[in-house]
C-alpha cells in the first residue's frame, strides 16, 4: 500500500475516535488499535446517497474477500458502521445512513 495515501484519522478524526470507542465497547481491542492506522485508499463509488463508505485496502470490485473474512457490525447512536476485516486487517469501513462525515481539512 502506498504510504502517500492519507491516514483516515487525519482526514476524518471524529470517525476514527468513534470507531475506536465502539470497537473497545465490543471487546475488539486489537481492531481498536489497528483502526487508528488505516489509510484512505478510496471512497466508495456506489453512488448511493446514504453511503459514505471507505476502502482502506485495495480489493477487486465484485470479488468476495474469501478465507479469513469477517464482518464486524458496530452499534453507533446513528446510522450503521460495519467493518470488513480479513485476517485482522480492516479492509473496508461501511458508513451508512449517517450525517456526512466531515474533514477538518476541507
Amino acid at each position: 500500500m502506498k504510504q502517500d495515501q492519507p491516514l483516515v484519522r487525519d482526514v476524518f478524526p471524529d470517525l476514527i475516535a468513534e470507531l475506536t470507542t465502539l470497537l473497545e465497547d465490543e471487546g475488539e481491542h486489537e481492531l481498536a488499535i489497528c483502526v487508528r492506522d488505516v489509510r484512505l485508499v478510496a471512497m466508495c463509488d456506489c453512488g448511493d446517497d446514504f453511503c459514505q463508505s471507505i476502502h482502506t485496502a485495495v480489493h477487486p470490485k465484485g470479488k468476495p474477500y474469501g478465507e479469513g473474512h469477517r464482518c464486524v457490525p458496530l452499534s453507533p447512536s446513528k446510522g450503521m458502521l460495519i467493518l470488513d476485516v480479513v485476517h485482522g486487517r480492516i479492509m473496508y469501513i461501511e458508513i451508512l445512513n449517517r450525517a456526512p462525515v466531515r474533514s477538518p481539512k476541507l
